[in-house]
């Protein structure tokens, strides 16, 4: 098995978060000298002019990065005119930092079950949220609440103009579905 091929796969489902040495010795099966020349390995094979991203060991990971010679490029991307919508995704992880504000990434995962880190990064690079301290958790992972950009983008004056959400309309919402499903059958 190619070993180089798995790292680089654990590297992109780890995402932001990145992956330790400890946790490449655990789940590649390796010692600790192999686990540290693996990811210099897969680095060098980054370093082409060819290639987009790059491996980089920040805090105590290594992780996926791109390279900052390409910075004006990604800038065009989250600038662009095509860029301004927003996918189903986007406006759930939005609805939940603007619902229960401030929270952590890690907080917005486990609403939505899924990881939010890429999402949360275009967002805050959309100016619809932004860093609004560190919480007291234990690492004191950044706190992400709205910002005016996302009042204004939503027509919104205040943060409590947003619609109440209460119990009895989910419900009433779950029902309809449910019978519209029975009625199916």
């Amino acid at each position: 098995m190619n070993l180089m091929a798995v790292l680089e796969g654990l590297l992109f489902v780890v995402g932001d978060e990145g992956i330790t040495l400890e946790n490449v010795c655990e789940i590649l099966n390796l010692n600790m000298n192999e686990a540290k020349e693996l990811p210099l390995k897969l680095k060098t094979s980054y370093e082409s002019e060819d290639r987009g991203i790059r491996i980089s060991y920040l805090g105590d990971a290594f992780k996926l990065t791109t390279k900052k010679e390409h910075k004006d490029y990604y800038e065009k991307l989250i600038e662009s005119p095509h860029s301004n919508t927003l996918s189903p995704s986007a406006l759930e992880v939005l609805a939940i930092i603007a619902y229960n504000q401030p929270l952590t990434r890690i907080e917005v995962d486990e609403l939505r079950g899924v990881s939010s880190a890429h999402i949360i990064r275009r967002l805050v690079a959309k100016g619809l949220v932004k860093e609004a301290g560190k919480s007291t958790m234990p690492g004191r992972p950044n706190l992400y609440r709205t910002t005016s950009e996302f009042l204004d983008y939503f027509g919104l004056s205040t943060i409590s103009d947003l619609p109440d959400i209460d119990s009895k309309s989910l419900a009433q919402d779950g029902d309809l579905y449910t019978s519209i499903y029975k009625d199916e059958n």
